[in-house]
């Protein structure tokens, strides 16, 4: 099983920045792509960004430019740069990775608990 662990959510202003990590930990042989999604209260979770274990970085429209995400293959963490926060970021920001956990060759997807990140006007 692989445990994942974020933090570094909060309340911000608008306008601010905000950088989130998550820890990933247990029995892990391999991650292949890492990411963050977030959902707002009543509407589905979302895609934020993605990374591949080889740098490949993936961006939804409404955080491109804004949002930098980052990875540490040898912590197993991937973090989340976010600058020039708006209102509408305001979600509980949740931690994937899709990782293999023995010799055979099956990826699953694991999630963390979430971290609530607020940003007021």
């Amino acid at each position: 099983q692989v445990q994942l662990v974020e933090s570094g959510g909060g309340l911000v202003q608008a306008g601010g920045s905000l950088r989130l990590s998550c820890a990933a930990s247990g029995t892990i042989f391999n991650i292949n792509v890492m990411g963050w999604y977030r959902q707002a209260p009543g509407k589905q979770r979302e895609l934020v960004a993605t990374i591949t274990s080889g740098g490949t970085t993936k961006y939804s429209d409404s955080v491109k430019g804004r949002f930098t995400i980052s990875r540490d293959n040898a912590k197993n963490m991937v973090y989340l740069q976010m600058n020039s926060l708006k209102p509408e970021d305001t979600a509980v920001y949740y931690c994937n990775a899709n990782a293999r956990t023995s010799f055979r060759p099956v990826y699953y997807d694991y999630w963390g608990q979430g971290t609530q990140v607020t940003v007021s006007s």
